[in-house]
């Protein structure tokens, strides 16, 4: 397996036509999933290990945050971004989520990497 080790910087930019779980939408009232907003950020792990957090973005489904993460990555195997919904009460509601393998990013030998993951565009690169 193929590990990353250095300086990763990570660039967030934006989700698309995010929807409610069900359990997000345990409050609402009315017509629920036509009209209900999501409260989001992006948790942002390397293995197991917390790198960052969006700012939460508020009643949105298609969040714009062009947030920037850089940090030292010793032996990396994956990237997680994980969509939560920030819920007033309790926990936060999961969204979505995505693993990217760094092995699929660093097999082209590039030391950059823009792709759209799912619904949400990542920027991957060495500064």
């Amino acid at each position: 397996m193929v590990v990353f080790n250095g300086l990763l910087k990570i660039k967030i930019c934006e989700a698309l036509d995010l929807k409610p779980t069900a359990w997000s939408l345990r409050h609402a009232v009315g017509p629920k999933t036509q009209t209900f907003l999501l409260d989001t950020y992006i948790a942002l792990n390397v293995d197991d290990s917390r790198v960052g957090q969006t700012s939460t973005k508020q009643k949105t489904n298609s969040p714009a945050w062009n947030d920037e993460f850089v940090t030292e990555v010793h032996d990396g195997r994956k990237i997680e971004l994980s969509v939560f919904h920030d819920a007033p009460i309790g926990y936060d509601d999961f969204v979505a989520n995505c693993i990217i393998q760094f092995e699929d990013i660093l097999q082209n030998g590039s030391k950059h990497y823009e792709e759209w993951v799912g619904y949400v565009p990542l920027l991957f690169g060495a500064p």
